[in-house]
């Protein structure tokens, strides 16, 4: 039976070691505290928890109700992102921070360790446990093999490609992955910042971040390499706003 492309492992490999790389680094170099990862992860697995319970309850009736509309869907999910992700990172670090938990020092590593939990475990974790169980399953052949064939074939048949075409997929896909992270960076630290100075203009800037995944939908009508770049100028240019908007209050990189 064929299987599918070992180079797809890479994906979740490299995702999981670059977030956990910079993890290592942040902690050693600038500050990753032990409430950094503790509350980040408060304030996103909340968010996603939240956003689980509600899509299981909502989505399918709203896709009877809606169709595919991408503008439709992407609002629905766009809009999700705003109140339970970047609205919980808020309500997290204000929590934190008045109880003295989380202080200034821990912008980045606050921003960082959403990044870390989306991507080096969500994402990364449970997609490479995915791509494990597939390829084993495939390799080891019987009917349960071909049951599965059938499964992955209708739902990822991108995963059948030719190896060039896999390559590519990896490639923008940790592209997709590197967006991410910025975007969870950028408004983990405007939320932290916001919760210590009480300038509430950090959380204003922060809110609309979020609506990155109202672009999810498009992802189907455009082609993948022009949506992944754009995503991904876009995240460059929202961390750019974030540090420049900060720049007053962000602390100086522990020596």
């Amino acid at each position: 039976m064929e299987n599918i492309d070992p180079v797809y492992l890479l994906q979740p490999i490299i995702t999981i070691a670059f977030s956990i790389g910079l993890v290592v680094y942040w902690h050693y170099r600038r500050s990753f505290t032990r409430g950094a990862l503790i509350y980040s992860l408060l304030a996103y697995g909340g968010g996603i928890l939240i956003k689980i319970i509600l899509q299981s309850f909502t989505a399918s009736a709203f896709v009877a109700r809606f169709g595919e509309n991408p503008y439709i869907l992407g609002a629905y999910f766009g809009l999700q992102t705003v109140v339970f992700e970047v609205g919980g990172a808020f309500l997290v670090a204000t929590w934190a921070v008045s109880k003295g938990k989380l202080a200034a020092k821990d912008d980045e590593g606050y921003g960082l360790g959403l990044g870390l939990w989306e991507n080096a475990v969500v994402v990364g974790g449970f997609g490479l446990l995915n791509l494990l169980i597939i390829y084993l399953t495939f390799a080891s052949g019987g009917s349960t093999a071909e049951a599965l064939r059938a499964v992955v074939a209708n739902s990822n048949p991108e995963l059948f490609a030719p190896p060039l075409q896999a390559f590519t997929t990896v490639g923008f896909g940790l592209l997709e992955r590197v967006s991410s992270l910025i975007f969870h960076f950028a408004w983990g630290l405007l939320c932290l910042l916001s919760a210590v100075t009480r300038k509430r203009l950090y959380f204003v800037v922060a809110l609309p971040m979020g609506l990155v995944d109202f672009l999810v939908p498009f992802s189907k009508i455009l082609t993948i390499p022009f949506f992944e770049t754009s995503v991904f100028i876009l995240a460059v240019l929202t961390l750019q706003l974030s540090l420049y908007l900060t720049r007053g209050d962000r602390q100086p990189p522990q020596t």
